[in-house]
């Protein structure tokens, strides 16, 4: 009986060890807005040194910009016109944002990085 009972116990511990190994394993989508967003915060700090809340702003700029395009944007049609008035409209908002977020001198440099 103790013998069964260590069986079960040692099983039971081995389960719960492996479904915790998995849900460690898995990948964040690369794909998600936040994901997307991360990366390109990342690289504008680089470039325009930027403070931490200047990268909360633009982090969150760039997230709903991302969710935007996913929506009304990425694998759509780019010359329709409903697709591309809701492109420009994200535009935008999205260098409203921006604008509000960085500094002029910032802005600038983050304009001429942009056309380049």
């Amino acid at each position: 009986m103790k013998n069964l009972f260590k069986i079960i116990t040692f099983s039971f511990v081995m389960l719960l060890g492996m479904g915790t190994m998995s849900a460690q394993t898995l990948k964040q989508n690369q794909y998600s807005p936040e994901v997307i967003a991360k990366k390109n915060t990342e690289k504008l700090n680089e470039a325009l040194n930027l403070s931490g809340d200047q990268q909360r702003a633009v982090y969150r700029a760039l997230v709903v910009k991302e969710s935007n395009y996913s929506k009304d944007v990425n694998g759509k049609d780019v010359k329709s016109p409903a697709v591309a008035a809701a492109k420009q409209k994200h535009d935008e908002v999205f260098e409203i944002s921006m604008k509000k977020a960085l500094t002029d001198e910032q802005y600038k440099k983050w304009q001429s990085m942009k056309e380049q």
